[in-house]
């Protein structure tokens, strides 16, 4: 019984990260309202690939070379300009010849102080792939322009090489 309420409480705190609800300013209260908690965003609109790409080349032990590239698409552009902003679901293009589980994170600022947070896998075994979709909200993050970085990582046992970064401003 006692990992039964362990596990129920790891599915709903997985499921609280996940921006489920239409009205974003009460989500977070809103998250047993979705017929399923644990499914992505309802929304189809198509992927729109955003301007901002990083890419890395790294030496590998022997001279062979490794590339990676990291690439910002919106998923939901919630006011249609193209861009990310507060409110916009976006998620990443990942390629890398380095590992075969590569992970992304999201970090943005407001004035030197981080009010948004994610991470994610992108390989096909991940067990959460709707976290693969990150919308540009929390309760720290009420609204306003923000500063943000991704970077794509793998674990490569006590370290954590960072691949590609990106970098841009969502707007308010």
């Amino acid at each position: 019984m006692r990992w039964l309420v362990i596990l129920a409480s790891v599915v709903v705190l997985a499921a609280s990260s996940v921006n489920c609800s239409r009205d974003r300013a009460n989500s977070a209260s809103d998250i047993f309202s979705s017929p399923n908690i644990l499914a992505p965003s309802t929304m189809h609109a198509p992927a729109t690939h955003v301007a901002t790409e990083g890419e890395g080349v790294r030496k590998k032990p022997g001279g062979a070379n490794s590339s990676s590239s990291l690439t910002l698409v919106m998923h939901a552009d919630t006011n249609g300009n193209g861009l990310p902003d507060w409110g916009d679901t976006v998620t990443f293009n990942v390629s890398t010849t380095e590992t075969t589980e590569p992970h992304v994170d999201l970090t943005c600022s407001q004035n030197g102080v981080i009010v948004y947070w994610a991470t994610t896998g992108y390989f096909e075994s991940y067990l959460w792939p709707w976290t693969q979709f990150m919308t540009l909200s929390s309760t720290a993050w009420q609204g306003g322009a923000a500063e943000c970085t991704a970077e794509l990582y793998y674990f490569g046992g006590r370290r954590m090489p960072v691949l590609a970064s990106i970098s841009f401003t969502a707007g308010p």
